[in-house]
C-alpha cells in the first residue's frame, strides 16, 4: 500500500500495543515501523532496473526480517525511553507488528510480497490497489482524533480499535468482492468462447467496484472491466497479441528472463527504434485504458548497448493519473 496509509497503520499498531504504557510515543515508533520495510526503495540506486524490482517488496518484507530486526529496534527504543514504563518486550512486540502488519497489508495488493522470503515466492491476493481511500480513512480518522486524548482514556483505546476494526472489514470486503467478479469473469469466458489458460483479476484505482481482468489464451491476452453497477454482466474484451517472436536474440538473457519471471510471464513484447518494449500487464494501462489503447503502466525498454543486454523501466508521463479520474469515474459508475 501506499506510504501513508503504512504510517497510518503502523500507528494504529503501535497505540494497541503500547499506548497505555507510552502514550504518543507509541503511535510515533509504530508509524516509524510501519514505515522501515519501504526503504528498501534504496535498491533503485545502486542495483540495475530488474534487480531493483526483484528487491523490492523481499526481504525487508519477510517474517524473517521482523523476526530477527524487532528485538534490536526494540532494544534502542527502549533505551532511548526508559521513563516511559514500556518495556523491552513491548518495544519489541511493537516493532514486530509493525512490521509485519506493513508485510501483511502489501499482500493484499497485486505486487505482492515476498513474506516467507528466502523462499522466492510472493504473497499476492490481488484485492486492493496500492491506493485506497475507503482503508485508510478510518485509521486516519480515529487516529488523529485520538492523540488528543489522554492515554488511560478508554476512549482513545476504543478509536483506535474502531478505526482497526473498520479497516480490517474492508479488507474483508474486498475479497468477497473479488470473488464475485470472478465469478462475473469466469461466466462471460464460457459465454464468449474464450479459451482460457488462466486468468488474472484485481481492483481498478481507488476503488473495489469496478474489477479487471487478464485472460491469457494461445494467441494473446483479453483484458476487461465489471463493474457491479453495471446493467449487465457482458464484458467487452480488448485482445493484445503476445508476439513472443520479437523476443528474439533477447530471450536468452539472464536479466529479460528475470523480467518476465518477475511479471509472472503476464507481458506481450512490442517492437522499438531500438531494441523491444516488454510490457507487464499486471498493472493495467494509464490513459486511455478505456478503449485498451493506453500505454501499459509498467513497460520496459530492451536493447543492445555494445556486448551488454540494457533493461531500462520506460519513463512514466505523470500528466496522465489526472486524466484517468473522469473515466475511471463514469466506469465505476456502471455502463
Amino acid at each position: 500500500m501506499d506510504s501513508v496509509t503504512q504510517v497510518l497503520l503502523g500507528a494504529a499498531v503501535g497505540e494497541a500495543v503500547a499506548g497505555k504504557k507510552a502514550g504518543n510515543k507509541a503511535v510515533m515508533w509504530g508509524a516509524i515501523s510501519g514505515t522501515i520495510p519501504d526503504l528498501d526503495v534504496i535498491g533503485r540506486y545502486f542495483l540495475n532496473t530488474v534487480e531493483a524490482l526483484d528487491f523490492h517488496r523481499g526481504i525487508s518484507h519477510s517474517l524473517l526480517f521482523a523476526i530477527v530486526i524487532s528485538p534490536v529496534v526494540g532494544y534502542f527504543i527502549s533505551r532511548l525511553h526508559r521513563q516511559t514504563s514500556a518495556t523491552w518486550k513491548d518495544w519489541t512486540w511493537l516493532v514486530f507488528l509493525g512490521l509485519f502488519t506493513h508485510a501483511l497489508l502489501d499482500c493484499f495488493t497485486t505486487w505482492g510480497t515476498q513474506l516467507f522470503w528466502p523462499l522466492d515466492h510472493r504473497v499476492a491476493f490481488k484485492s486492493v490497489f496500492v491506493v485506497d481511500p475507503l482503508y485508510t480513512l478510518p485509521l486516519l480518522v480515529c487516529l488523529v482524533w485520538l492523540m488528543f486524548l489522554p492515554r488511560n482514556s478508554v476512549r482513545r483505546r476504543k478509536l483506535n480499535m474502531a478505526g482497526l476494526i473498520l479497516s480490517s472489514s474492508y479488507l474483508a470486503l474486498t475479497l468477497i468482492a473479488k470473488y464475485e467478479a470472478n465469478s462475473v469473469f469466469e461466466s462471460s469466458f464460457a459465454a464468449q468462447g474464450i479459451e482460457v489458460i488462466r486468468y488474472d483479476s484485481r481492483p481498478a484505482p481507488l476503488n473495489i467496484v469496478l474489477w479487471t481482468v487478464n485472460v491469457e489464451t494461445e494467441e494473446g491476452y483479453y483484458i476487461g472491466y465489471y463493474s457491479f453497477l453495471d446493467n449487465d454482466q457482458k464484458i467487452a474484451y480488448d485482445f493484445f497479441p503476445k508476439n513472443r517472436e520479437l523476443l528474439g536474440k533477447f530471450e536468452n538473457d539472464e536479466g529479460v528472463r528475470k523480467l518476465i519471471e518477475i511479471a509472472e510471464e503476464w507481458y506481450t513484447v512490442e517492437p522499438a527504434a531500438q531494441g523491444i518494449i516488454i510490457n507487464d500487464l499486471r498493472f493495467g494501462q494509464s490513459s486511455g485504458w478505456e478503449t485498451g489503447e493506453g500505454n501499459f503502466v509498467f513497460a520496459y525498454h530492451v536493447y543492445q548497448s555494445g556486448s551488454e543486454v540494457k533493461v531500462d523501466e520506460v519513463e512514466k508521463n505523470l500528466g496522465q493519473g489526472s486524466k484517468m479520474l473522469m473515466p475511471l469515474w463514469n466506469r465505476i459508475l456502471g455502463n
